[in-house]
């Protein structure tokens, strides 16, 4: 078993440090790599899943309290106070703790709590909820001439949704799935408390645990890594899709 890998407050002395560090970063690497390969791939499936899930549920959800909200399109207090509540109480529960609570629903639905599949399972409650009051709130930025524009023209609810609120909020509705996708990426890490797996796992089990905090840093730099390209290619998307 190779010794840790441990970088004290004096192996950062300055631009002659710099040199030392990468080539720890390289060691690390070439000895963690099919590891941190499958970390990744681990944290990719649950935020990926995730993802699906904030688009095909979260969208209709966040649209749904825009229409049923109070001088909406097809007002609905009671449906609008039920989506609501979901939103809200999903989005105000500390992440850790509503993983542990819903594991009894994970058990039932997959036999176990553990493993990256049963650990996407919570996840995929607050990736709904985040994208749902994102999009929400992007819709309520539209000028209000705009429904009354379509209304006025005939068009009924499912129209009035795909060519005109759509359409409008598209390069915000990209730009809010950007920031949904890396509060994602950051609750992935802490699934690895309860099996999940993931690139968080990683870096708890390999890097803190075994005191080796030269692969904490190598991890901590791939998320970083990770994260800003998904802001860079999401940032581009919204700018090309706004049209206004």
């Amino acid at each position: 078993m190779s010794a840790p890998h441990l970088l004290g407050p004096g192996s950062l002395p300055g631009p002659a440090g710099s040199p030392a560090v990468v080539n720890l970063l390289s060691e690390l690497f070439a000895e963690y790599g099919d590891k941190i390969a499958q970390a990744m791939a681990e944290t990719g499936y649950m935020v990926l899943v995730s993802l699906l899930c904030a688009i095909l549920l979260g969208l209709p959800l966040g649209t749904l309290i825009y229409l049923t909200r109070a001088g909406g399109v097809i007002e609905n207090r009671a449906v609008w106070s039920l989506a609501n509540l979901y939103v809200t109480v999903v989005r105000s529960f500390p992440f850790l703790l509503f993983v542990v609570f819903i594991i009894p629903l994970t058990r039932l639905v997959f036999q176990t709590s553990y493993g990256t599949v049963a650990a996407t399972f919570p996840l995929c409650f607050v990736a709904v909820a985040i994208y749902a009051r994102l999009a929400e709130q992007i819709l309520l930025e539209i000028p209000s001439g705009i429904v009354q524009a379509a209304q006025s023209m005939g068009a009924g609810v499912p129209q009035i949704v795909f060519r005109f609120l759509f359409v409008e909020a598209r390069s915000g509705l990209v730009y809010a799935l950007t920031s949904a996708t890396i509060s994602l990426v950051s609750y992935s890490t802490v699934l690895g408390v309860v099996g999940g797996g993931g690139i968080g796992d990683f870096a708890l089990r390999y890097g803190y645990q075994s005191y080796n905090f030269g692969l904490m840093l190598l991890t901590i730099v791939l998320i970083v890594v990770c994260v800003q390209l998904i802001q860079t290619i999401g940032q581009r998307a919204s700018v090309a899709l706004d049209k206004r």
